[in-house]
């Protein structure tokens, strides 16, 4: 199992819509409004590295109001 942190900016005003996205996707486990450089913070898990993947750019970063995400994989 892969584990990963996506922060994710969204476009001005989108922040509540992507965040009602998000948490319809099956790969995200938690997803948080915050404040600071990045608009939401969304914890995914998935089989493996290619599943984190796809889910990362098949399926957050199509959401409209997406603009930018930076996924850190947990490694311990």
């Amino acid at each position: 199992m892969v584990e990963a942190y996506i922060l994710l900016t969204s476009a001005i005003g989108k922040v509540r819509d992507v965040y009602n996205q998000l948490e319809e996707l099956e790969s995200v486990q938690n997803v948080r409004i915050v404040t600071g450089p990045f608009d939401l913070i969304i914890l995914v898990e998935a089989e493996d590295l290619s599943t984190l993947t796809n889910a990362v750019v098949e399926g957050i970063r199509e959401i409209d109001g997406v603009v930018d995400t930076n996924t850190a994989i947990v490694v311990e």
